[in-house]
């Protein structure tokens, strides 16, 4: 990739301490890291156990927040989907994690499917929701035109072929059927605040940073367009956490709540939240 202007220099604060660096593609309205790690390489960046979002832990503070907002997050996740939802509807989630999402749509009768690379969050994801999580290669085998709704939830940014699976998420959907993606906002408040230090950069994992711009540029370009945006309103309290651990080395509550709760206000009127869920559907 053509390299444009320097954004930001920042560092992989999770797990090897390298340094990065985001450059904008004003074309798209996108950020992307640089250098971008091999297929190889990048496996190593979620190799530290503390990686798989706080599975099944509740050791801390954290952790049980963390499960709390979950726990919130997933039905919220399936009231947005219920509109989509026909008898006997199909659900593929990329990303499945450990499973919480799937076992929660299957429960209220969708008919789920799975894809996690991660083998050990795959296995665990496998316990909940009945050997229905498959590797990545699995995705090139599915059939065309078999999914009712394609999930995302902050999947997109994780993606190195970006554009080649956004084509293959396009085929995998029947003619009537949504994508729904869930990412982070580079233009939100927080990340402004936070600089450098924001969460929700976490290179080199995140291999992309979006705006509501680029999610529309990108997905136009395999003939979807966007049908409405759902403002995530606990990630900007989240990530604020997040970023003053890893600035200061200290969650700071107050201050991240008082963050957190700017960056909402401030939204309000500018549309830029800290995340952003955006339901994509094929184009008329």
């Amino acid at each position: 990739m053509k390299l444009h202007k320097s954004h930001l220099k920042l560092k992989d604060y999770s797990v090897s301490g390298d340094s990065f660096e985001l450059f904008y593609d004003a074309s798209k309205e996108l950020l992307y890291t640089h250098p971008k790690p091999s297929d190889s390489e990048l496996s190593n960046y979620y190799s530290d156990t503390n990686y798989i979002s706080h599975t099944n832990q509740r050791k801390s503070l954290f952790d049980l927040l963390y499960h709390a907002v979950r726990s919130i997050s997933v039905r919220r996740k399936l009231r947005l989907l219920k509109p989509y939802q026909s008898k006997q509807a199909a659900l593929l989630d990329v990303g499945a994690g450990t499973g919480f999402f799937l076992r929660a749509a299957k429960k209220r009768g969708w008919d789920v499917t799975g894809i996690e690379p991660n083998p050990t969050a795959r296995n665990l994801a496998n316990l909940k929701a009945s050997k229905t999580v498959f590797d990545t290669a699995t995705l090139h085998t599915l059939p065309e035109k078999s999914f009712d709704v394609i999930t995302l939830w902050h999947v997109l940014e994780h993606l190195p072929n970006l554009e080649d699976d956004i084509k293959t998420f396009r085929k995998l959907l029947k003619p009537n059927g949504r994508i729904v993606v869930a990412v982070p906002n580079f233009k939100s408040f927080d990340a402004h605040y936070f600089k450098n230090f924001w969460a929700a950069y976490d290179v080199p994992r995140h291999l992309w940073h979006f705006s509501q711009q680029s999610i529309s540029h990108l997905f136009s370009e395999v003939q979807m367009k966007l049908d409405v945006t759902h403002p995530l309103v606990m990630d900007a309290y989240y990530v604020s956490l997040l970023s003053n651990k890893l600035k200061t080395g200290s969650l700071k509550i107050l201050n991240s709540i008082w963050v957190g709760f700017l960056s909402n206000l401030k939204a309000l009127k500018s549309g830029e939240y800290s995340s952003l869920i955006y339901v994509l559907k094929n184009k008329d």
